[in-house]
């Protein structure tokens, strides 16, 4: 699993960062790329990416502010220019779907596939055999969510010597045993795949939190995350500032990650009135809170393998 950052500004584009949007890339695992948050000229970004848009299956808005949702008609048109026939899904607050459809009949795209959208609220917003994703309320100056995203255990370790022990041959019955069915033989004996394979393996927790104050639902989300994305709008010493527009302070974020037992932490939505020169300090004010932190940049590339976290 990869998070690729392509915009960890706030408010409006500058020359160091676009609006918001972040790809939680599932290529490895077979499930593409989930986009969550879609601000002004995301898909732009994406353009100096290896990613492709047409891969793009679910996206999640956190809330409806125009940094964060500006750049969704011309990814979803784009989407369909480029080759994408399979269903696209997008979750997120009330008002979604009013605004996605208005646009796209007023513009007259036309789209060469299903798009659904789905206006939640908070609990378990999708959940299939693999992912079960959960959306809590934030504190924002409008509605906001944060969105906790957990891989379901992954089927442990073929253990090849007893599989061959057993009788299985080469071929499809060991990827069977591999995927956690069990298996019949030539012969008729079967072979549990819980005999031949290891314990299963913890899947990530990743968090990923729209715009919000420091609050208990931001805690909750966060609870034993391998990675938690949180916005760090303002440092510490403006956090009058935070309070009142609805924003974190790096030192917000840092005691979130903190509380919640999160074993990595990536602040971004950075205030343009951060220059390149001021991030020492922010990471300096958040690592005395919490020392495993990165600032994300446009095009960050944070891959988790093994329980680890790889900063590209």
């Amino acid at each position: 699993m990869e998070l690729q950052f392509l915009g960890t500004g706030a408010g409006m584009p500058s020359k160091m960062r676009n609006t918001s949007a972040v790809v939680l890339n599932l290529s490895a695992e077979g499930d593409g790329y989930w986009l969550f948050d879609c601000g002004e000229a995301t898909q732009h970004q994406i353009l100096h990416t290896s990613l492709k848009p047409r891969k793009i299956g679910k996206i999640f808005i956190t809330h409806l502010h125009g940094d964060h949702i500006f750049g969704l008609p011309g990814l979803i048109g784009s989407r369909s220019f480029l080759g994408g026939e399979e269903q696209l899904d997008i979750y997120g607050p009330t008002g979604l779907n009013e605004w996605i459809k208005t646009t796209l009949r007023v513009t007259n795209t036309h789209l060469n596939y299903e798009l659904i959208v789905h206006e939640i609220g908070e609990g378990v917003v999708f959940e299939d055999a693999d992912y079960r994703v959960t959306a809590k309320s934030l504190q924002h100056i409008i509605q906001c969510l944060g969105y906790r995203i957990e891989q379901k255990p992954l089927p442990g370790k073929l253990l090849i010597t007893k599989a061959k022990e057993a009788g299985v041959p080469n071929g499809p019955l060991l990827k069977q045993l591999k995927s956690g069915e069990d298996v019949i033989l030539e012969d008729g004996r079967v072979v549990a795949s819980s005999d031949v394979t290891g314990e299963p393996q913890e899947g990530f927790i990743v968090a990923i939190l729209g715009d919000t104050n420091y609050c208990s639902a931001a805690v909750e989300l966060a609870q034993d995350t391998d990675i938690l994305v949180h916005e760090a709008t303002f440092d510490i010493d403006t956090g009058n500032l935070a309070k009142e527009y609805g924003h974190s302070t790096i030192g917000d974020a840092a005691r979130v990650a903190q509380e919640a037992g999160a074993k990595t932490l990536i602040a971004n939505h950075i205030s343009a009135r951060f220059m390149p020169s001021d991030v020492a300090q922010l990471q300096k004010q958040g690592e005395a809170i919490f020392p495993a932190l990165h600032i994300a940049e446009d095009f960050s590339r944070f891959e988790w393998k093994n329980g680890e976290v790889i900063r590209d």
